[in-house]
């Protein structure tokens, strides 16, 4: 039995691009001030307690950067969201260069897919193509998630309407073949295991949009350019 409906895998351009970014991903406030303000520091929107979000959680964590690192950033993404999109594509290739690879800040990627197709994508990225029965490491799940990202709008929003051929097309890219994309998405354990984290991250730690970071103890809502990440990261080494 499939487990993950491709009938449901259906959003449109105009939906990606407008109640899809208003529902799912949640610009708050804080966060679009940092566009117009971008050196200043985002408002925290609630504490958390670091220890607790750091606990192993149901899949194995995504994570970049010394475990010792002074600032530890833990985000919580769609994969079907424009605001992670833009954050991946513009910001976080300069924070990962900056910070962590210079073993200031570790950086955590987990999974709050809102709908069916930000879930097969994270699905995607989670699994190893050449071998569906084992899980992607680290450096495969960012190459894949990098790379959906910058092509979000052809395989999330494709203009014939047909999610699941555009989602395998691009799945492609990374290695998958027909039958591997297949068996990604039939894999019910993964699937269960994907919606735990998302279900840990609302009911633990107060995620309800995308882009969140929990960072050293603060929960931060919506995109960041690199000034206003940067300048949050100074404060707290």
């Amino acid at each position: 039995m499939g487990v993950l409906m491709f009938s449901s895998l259906s959003l449109s351009r105009r939906n990606l691009l407008g109640s899809a970014a208003a529902t799912a991903c949640g610009l708050t406030l804080a966060g679009s001030a940092t566009l117009a303000f971008a050196a200043e520091l985002p408002e925290s929107q609630g504490k958390v307690d670091m220890a607790d979000v750091l606990q192993a959680g149901p899949l194995p964590e995504m994570a970049l950067g010394d475990e010792k690192a002074k600032v530890t950033i833990v985000e919580y993404m769609s994969m079907t969201c424009p605001h992670c999109a833009h954050f991946h594509t513009t910001t976080f290739d300069a924070i990962k260069q900056k910070y962590v690879d210079s073993g200031k800040v570790r950086f955590i990627v987990r999974e709050f897919p809102f709908d069916p197709v930000a879930t097969a994508a994270f699905m995607l990225a989670r699994t190893n193509p050449s071998n569906t029965k084992e899980l992607a490491a680290p450096q495969q799940y960012f190459a894949m998630v990098s790379m959906l990202f910058k092509q979000q709008r052809a395989w999330a929003a494709p203009a014939d309407g047909n999610v699941r051929n555009a989602l395998l097309q691009a799945s492609k890219i990374a290695g998958f073949t027909q039958e591997s994309f297949e068996a990604t998405l039939t894999n019910q354990k993964l699937l269960d295991d994907v919606n735990a984290t998302m279900k840990r991250g609302a009911d633990k730690f107060g995620v309800n949009s995308t882009p969140t970071f929990l960072i050293n103890g603060n929960r931060y809502s919506g995109d960041m350019s690199v000034e206003t990440m940067s300048a949050l990261i100074d404060s707290m080494l």
